[in-house]
């Protein structure tokens, strides 16, 4: 898939910016020509689910079949699910035939905060330091499906139908609990969509028909910045030249650590082409430098950690958009990264370091390796997704903002202060 940048994306809101969107006392589309079932995951069809995912030009790997399957085999137990699935009623207009999948909203309910989040590592976090509005602990929210681990979600259909599948997914969920969730039928007090891109017209337009409803239904409906994704622009061009693009600072500095590392042996990244084999190795390196703070600890959230990323793999297998690569230095491993490929980005998802080669500064070598990789493989774009961490920006990244989409029912309006 294709992913798609911003370039022309529409003001997003300040950090500290809760509004209302401009437009939603628009009329929301009409949604009657469609039917909203909650379905669940296991019995979506694979091939359904990706082609509905290949229709939205802004969907991401996170938003895949596989990413979503691996996610829900090492974490069902912290969620229920609530998928969505959009269909075609009788009678349609555009040729569809009665019951044809439109649509696919992934999601699922939980409360905002689960007594189990600590030991599991299950908190759904976002930047410290950008203040969201308070939503209680104990409310019960809807959130995009694997909202702790993907950096970027949204809605499963064409730009073209999205108007209409967001009216029939607001009536659906302002229907009585019982019609949305049979099995938990208190309604739910949130609606809390996170990772939304700027850009991605699923924010606006989901505000817009929650809006549309917002004063009958006694809903707060809010738009506010999550989290910043920094983002490398990548000129076509060679990794020196790329370099010579950078700060004059910087450049100096990676420059000068490659010498240093290629005077003690050559300097390779390599491809794993057993991944499953190697996923070990990873994780060791991972722990090294990250320890108790890590992904993989011995603990319940580490084991899912270990499932999860085992599982992306399998499903993902060879032909897959998700990679793991091994840094050395002669013949030391000093690193690893997992990255995301597309037709014109590279994402770059999770490393393994070993500290003990802290002054080989493997962690920006293998920053340098990789974004020599996406360079000569034609990519347009190197995302160092969700985390505004210093190093980032050593590679002129430029932010890129993710959005939430907060929608409270009027018993939880009061808790709105927000989180300093």
């Amino acid at each position: 898939m294709t992913t798609l940048a911003p370039d022309a994306e529409p003001a997003c809101p300040g950090a500290s910016d809760a509004r209302r969107p401009e437009n939603t006392n628009d009329a929301a589309p009409h949604g009657a020509d469609l039917i909203v079932r909650r379905t669940a995951f296991g019995d979506i069809p694979r091939a359904t689910w990706d082609r509905l995912t290949a229709a939205n030009p802004w969907a991401t790997p996170f938003s895949s079949w596989a990413f979503q399957r691996a996610w829900w085999d090492a974490y069902s137990g912290s969620a229920h699910d609530q998928t969505l699935i959009v269909s075609a009623a009788a009678g349609s207009a555009g040729g569809r035939e009665a019951g044809e999948p439109v649509a696919i909203v992934p999601l699922m309910h939980r409360h905002e905060v689960e007594p189990s989040d600590a030991e599991q590592a299950t908190k759904i976090r976002h930047a410290d330091d950008l203040p969201l509005t308070v939503v209680p602990a104990t409310a019960k929210a809807v959130f995009f499906g694997a909202s702790y681990h993907a950096d970027y979600a949204t809605v499963l259909t064409s730009p073209d139908d999205l108007p209409a599948v967001a009216a029939a997914v607001v009536d659906h969920l302002a229907s009585a609990g019982i019609d949305v969730d049979p099995g938990h039928p208190t309604p739910w007090d949130v609606v809390d969509l996170r990772r939304l891109r700027c850009g991605d017209p699923t924010a606006e337009v989901f505000a817009t028909a929650f809006g549309a409803r917002e004063m009958a239904e006694g809903w707060t409906l809010n738009l506010e910045r999550e989290d910043v994704c920094p983002v490398v622009s990548l000129p076509r061009a060679s990794f020196d030249d790329f370099l010579g693009t950078l700060d004059k600072k910087a450049r100096h500095e990676i420059r000068r650590k490659i010498r240093r590392a290629r005077s003690v042996g050559e300097l390779r990244l390599t491809e794993s082409t057993h991944p499953l084999a190697d996923l070990d190795a990873f994780v060791e390196l991972h722990q090294k430098k990250w320890g108790a703070d890590g992904l993989f600890p011995s603990t319940p959230g580490g084991t899912a950690s270990r499932v999860f990323i085992r599982r992306l793999f399998e499903l993902c297998g060879g032909s897959g958009p998700i990679r793991l690569s091994f840094l050395t230095i002669g013949e030391r491993r000093v690193a690893a990264g997992i990255h995301f490929e597309t037709p014109d980005a590279w994402m770059f998802y999770n490393a393994g370091i070993d500290p003990d080669a802290r002054d080989l500064s493997p962690g920006v070598l293998l920053m340098a390796e990789l974004i020599r990789g996406a360079l000569a493989a034609g990519a347009r774009r190197f995302d160092f997704l969700r985390g505004d961490e210093p190093y980032k920006y050593e590679w002129g990244s430029v932010d890129e903002p993710i959005q939430r989409l907060l929608v409270r029912s009027e018993h939880v309006r009061s808790a709105s202060e927000p989180r300093g």
